[in-house]
């Protein structure tokens, strides 16, 4: 990448209840994948919070099906998911993979710089947002059963 793509990340908004629940999986992962943890709270501390009936609706949240386009590259097109519900040939991408990370809160039209696995400085265009309302409410009846599970 040359020394004159900007690396300006731009404002990015996101809902009250997943600032709470990615502040939360920040926390729990600190010290199992510290730099995953890291990306995610910084990301987190910048953001907007707004109350959650308050967030565009263009807006990438939890759930949300994102098209996006990597400098050089064919538009891709995936679901932004909590880790535990990932499956990259399904489309559904962690919030914790640096992809994920730099999706979040973004809106059509915005651009954003990463960093990908392999430590090269990227772009990444978002082409669209839709919400997944299916998804964002089977999510959220059984996150207390996921959780209940796990103790």
């Amino acid at each position: 990448m040359s020394a004159t793509t900007p690396t300006r990340k731009p404002k990015i908004v996101l809902s009250q209840t997943d600032h709470d629940r990615l502040s939360t999986l920040a926390q729990t992962i600190e010290r199992r994948n510290p730099e995953a943890a890291e990306e995610l709270q910084i990301e987190l501390a910048r953001a907007k919070l707004v109350a959650d009936h308050r967030l565009p609706e263009d807006s990438v949240r939890m759930g949300s099906v994102v098209t996006y386009q990597i400098e050089g590259a064919a538009p891709r097109t995936v679901t932004l998911v909590y880790p535990g519900e990932a499956d990259i040939d399904a489309g559904r991408v962690s919030v914790l993979t640096p992809i994920g990370t730099a999706l979040l809160g973004l809106s059509p039209g915005q651009t954003m710089p990463w960093t990908s696995l392999s430590g090269d400085l990227k772009r990444l265009l978002v082409i669209s947002v839709i919400q997944n309302d299916a998804l964002l409410a089977a999510a959220d009846k059984d996150r207390p059963a996921l959780h209940a599970q796990a103790g």
